[in-house]
């Protein structure tokens, strides 16, 4: 996902696409365990979506917090 998708999005709506992302994370996981995840690149790109969401969320979080 790019990082201007993510910068549309208001907190709640990051912190609902971290939690999808992390299901997605925790699934490959578990298709990697039983040997049928053929893309192992995956697992890489979900565990970098996450700490961008992460990193975007805490950004507008911080931002909100200084506005107030």
């Amino acid at each position: 996902m790019k990082t201007t998708e993510l910068r549309q999005k208001d907190v709640a709506g990051l912190q609902t696409e971290v939690k999808e992302l992390q299901k997605a994370h925790f699934g490959l996981r578990m298709q990697k365990a039983t040997q049928q995840l053929n893309n192992t690149a995956t697992l890489r790109s979900t565990r970098r979506d996450i700490a961008r969401a992460k990193t975007i969320l805490v950004e507008k979080q911080s931002a909100d917090k200084s506005a107030k």
